[in-house]
């Protein structure tokens, strides 16, 4: 008789775990509390889907053991996973090392792993809700009880609830002894103090951000910054962001200084904008920055420069071209908070990782159980690295789980 495997959640990880599971010659029921599995898997790239990254820069993961995630990835590589989703019938793309399905959609990605585990007679149980999970390993959901004898708990943490992501996960491994680290939103917009914001909402260009807590530089990042009506969004905030909610949840002060020409040093910025203050004087005071930036940031940086937009060019005086430059350059922002869970792509923050075995995914404290996916407190940055955190630890907890078996 084979022997019984209860993987709770089928997103990313789930299913990656289920179908090695299987592979192994398990049993394998996926239980998964919403009406369809891999639903927050067809939102990921933008429903593209970007299944990983060709490269892997220091400090891609995050947590309180940063080292957690690289036994797992190290297992099962990027390699490993892109021939796995060609094995799947999937063709990859290459764009500059982020890999997409060449279909441009999610929902093959999705499709493929489906028929996967379909022909691999792994059954999934949809709208299942997970009441408890008892330390013989036995899952008690609404309709009764299923004894197993191995669980991965995938269920995901509380980022995009409207997916599934509803932090349940979370209190079923506490009931069993773990210990969760607070999980805050990441890869998430900030909210800033300032008024400016409205005037400029809308504008996009590219910017060095760069986050100081207590006044100590800890992070930037450089990307196509987005300015909304009440803050900063773009891949340049999502990278920073778990350290400005978890600073900010401690209490901290959080600023970010913006820089709106990283090309130029700062130098070079203040001999151009002298320059341009000979060559275009005869201009209204907007002028001197006419072409160079965005209209709608001009009015804020003269603002915050304290140039009265009234006068021309040549009235500006020297000592306020240095800080219109200082403004270009280190233009500072009071973050005050950042957008709720329904708006992060992950959490930062989940399962302690001290109480789990980093090589198989499984749970120090209970045998026979394992974790997988965002439910641990491993958070990547922007690009498809949470996704390959996905795969790999669900793969291991899979394979773990199957060769576990006695």
């Amino acid at each position: 008789m084979k022997q019984q495997i209860i993987i709770i959640g089928a997103g990313a990880s789930g299913l990656a775990a289920g179908i090695f599971a299987a592979r192994e010659g398990a049993s394998v029921t996926i239980m998964e509390h919403t009406a369809r599995p891999g639903k927050k898997l067809l939102s990921t790239g933008n429903g593209k889907c970007n299944i990983t990254n060709l490269q892997l820069p220091s400090g891609a993961y995050r947590g309180n053991q940063p080292d957690f995630a690289y036994p797992a990835l190290n297992a099962f590589t990027v390699t490993q996973t892109m021939e796995f989703f060609r094995e799947l019938g999937i063709v990859l793309t290459d764009r500059n090392g982020y890999v997409y399905p060449n279909t441009g959609q999610a929902a093959t990605v999705l499709e493929a792993m489906l028929f996967e585990l379909e022909r691999l007679g792994v059954r999934i149980i949809t709208d299942c809700h997970v009441e408890a999970i008892k330390k013989d390993l036995t899952v008690i959901t609404e309709n009764g009880k299923q004894k197993g004898d191995r669980i991965i708990l995938a269920a995901g943490s509380m980022a995009a609830p409207k997916t599934g992501s509803d932090g349940s996960g979370y209190v079923l491994a506490e009931r069993l002894g773990h210990h969760i680290v607070k999980p805050l939103p990441a890869l998430v917009q900030l909210r800033c103090r300032e008024k400016w914001y409205k005037q400029a909402a809308g504008v996009r260009t590219d910017a060095l951000v760069t986050l100081k807590i207590d006044g100590k530089e800890v992070t930037s990042d450089r990307g196509e910054l987005q300015i909304t009506d009440y803050g900063i969004s773009g891949i340049p905030v999502f990278q920073i962001s778990r350290y400005a909610a978890r600073a900010l949840d401690e209490g901290q002060s959080v600023l970010a200084q913006l820089d709106f020409l990283p090309e130029l040093p700062f130098t070079e910025l203040e001999t151009l904008l002298f320059e341009r203050s000979k060559r275009f004087g005869y201009r209204p005071a907007d002028g001197i920055l006419h072409g160079v930036i965005n209209s709608k940031l001009v009015k804020i940086l003269l603002e915050e420069a304290g140039i009265n937009r009234a006068v021309r060019v040549k009235d500006i005086k020297a000592h306020e071209i240095k800080n219109l430059t200082r403004c270009m350059k280190d233009l500072k922002t009071v973050i005050i908070s950042t957008n709720a869970f329904d708006q992060a792509q992950v959490c930062s923050g989940g399962v302690d990782t001290r109480e789990v075995d980093p090589v198989t995914m499984e749970s120090r404290l209970i045998k026979g159980l394992y974790f997988s996916g965002e439910i641990l407190d491993v958070d990547g940055i922007c690009g498809g690295y949470n996704l390959q955190w996905a795969w790999s630890s669900g793969i291991i907890a899979g394979i773990h789980a199957g060769r576990g078996l006695s």
